[in-house]
């Protein structure tokens, strides 16, 4: 039987009306923010206090692009006649997202939890040569990191959690004895300046009126 003549038309104004007629569901971007799953694989954020340079991530990347830089430190022994120390200090830790495939291997082999995703996705650029970010980039994105789902409601808190608790405390309390050490400095400046001032006229000065 032959099509019926406009019958085509007729079909796409159909599928037309029963669009117009629903609700709509577009979220209007930057005004609204997408609701992204906890895994989201966005950017890799750097907890660089449990990097200890072993290169293993530098290593397994397939795309090689992660640049690691160190250098060696002697640490004093820690008991009277005890050896020196050598441990690895990070210098630079960088990721080209231009090469990144986002495979997620460094993440699975890092054996210190110094690497996650973050579901941080807003870091185009207008020039390539900027995708290539530093560690303190890194460690900015580290913050956005969600919290890893508890086993169980009576689970102890995360370790990763836990490490960055610490090392936000520890760098607070180094905060406040600076302010504290200032603070000192500054009152020990002002005293001499005061013990300069003359008595006052109604108060003899020692020695006075002694025979």
């Amino acid at each position: 039987m032959p099509p019926i003549p406009g019958s085509g038309l007729a079909k796409g104004l159909a599928v037309t009306l029963r669009t117009m007629t629903r609700k709509t569901v577009t979220e209007q971007y930057p005004e609204v923010q997408p609701d992204l799953p906890p895994r989201t694989r966005g950017v890799i954020g750097l907890f660089e206090e449990n990097c200890t340079v072993c290169m293993l991530c530098a290593r397994e990347c397939p795309d090689w692009c992660i640049y690691i830089d160190s250098h060696k430190e002697t640490l004093p022994a820690a008991a009277p006649g005890g050896r020196e120390r050598s441990r690895n200090v990070l210098d630079r830790f960088a990721i080209d997202f231009s090469l990144c495939m986002y495979c997620g291997i460094c993440i699975e082999v890092c054996p210190f939890d110094a690497l996650f995703w973050s579901p941080e996705f807003e870091y185009a650029e207008t020039d390539i040569r900027e995708l290539t970010h530093e560690r303190d980039k890194l460690r900015d994105w580290m913050w956005t990191v969600p919290a890893p789902p508890a086993l169980d409601p009576a689970a102890e808190e995360p370790k990763e959690l836990a490490a960055a608790r610490k090392a936000a405390e520890k760098l607070a309390a180094q905060q406040e004895a600076e302010r504290a050490a200032q603070a000192e400095l500054a009152g020990q400046a002002e005293k001499p300046g005061q013990a300069e001032q003359a008595p006052e006229s109604g108060q003899p000065e020692p020695g006075e009126g002694q025979a």
